[in-house]
């Protein structure tokens, strides 16, 4: 897979809107459950920053995203959380917007003045129709920490904002080796409800590395694909 230079063009970047989207919540999600408040955000980048200090790599989703689509490309990073996917992107040469929920990782994600970043909950994502991404990345297991009962308007609203031809990446824990809190979601039920959404399956991958898939693995990467749109 490979990016279309065609269609990185069919709108300007300078097209993009710099007034904020109006904030619409949705249900509280599973992972506002779980966590929330600035020391429990500064407490989830540490555990990153400590993963990076020992050696990890946390640039996987960053790299994956730049194999299917070269910078400049507009992306969207969607559950963004403290900035780690979409600042690393932005260094990659993208234009990136990223979009989160909690306030207070977004405080932490806005430290990077190189990158946007936007309160807002992607079950009612509106942002204006220039906004069309060549990207949208669902990383860090946002997808099972949704609310229950919104994945299916979170791939709707995620798919209105790509451009023809625009990518949806998500990658996510499978039963087994799912974190506190989070909810199961079976790879067939994403992919009805990404069809649903207008998006056509693409590949699916075990790691952002692109190892093959296994049913009975942990992790589901799967990519998806605005054909007709």
């Amino acid at each position: 897979m490979s990016g279309n230079p065609q269609a990185r063009r069919e709108r300007p970047s300078g097209m993009w809107s710099t007034a904020p989207p109006p904030n619409r919540p949705g249900p509280p999600t599973r992972w506002s459950r779980r966590q929330h408040g600035p020391e429990a955000a500064r407490a989830y980048r540490q555990h990153f920053l400590d993963l990076a200090a020992d050696g990890a790599d946390l640039h996987g989703e960053a790299r994956f995203v730049t194999t299917l689509v070269p910078p400049p490309s507009r992306v969207l990073d969607a559950g963004c959380g403290y900035g780690r996917v979409a600042s690393e992107l932005t260094r990659l040469g993208h234009d990136v917007l990223g979009v989160d929920a909690d306030p207070d990782l977004l405080a932490l994600a806005r430290e990077d003045a190189d990158t946007r970043f936007v309160l807002a909950d992607l079950s009612t994502l509106d942002l204006r129709t220039e906004q069309e991404f060549h990207v949208a990345v669902l990383a860090g297991n946002v997808v099972p920490y949704l609310a229950d009962g919104t994945l299916a308007q979170v791939l709707e609203r995620l798919g209105a904002h790509l451009a023809p031809g625009g990518y949806l990446v998500a990658g996510f824990a499978l039963p087994g080796a799912l974190p506190p809190g989070a909810a199961p979601v079976d790879p067939g039920d994403y992919d009805r409800w990404a069809r649903a959404a207008g998006l056509s399956f693409i590949a699916r991958y075990s790691s952002w590395d692109r190892a093959p898939f296994a049913p009975d693995g942990d992790y589901a990467l799967t990519v998806h694909r605005l054909v007709n749109g």
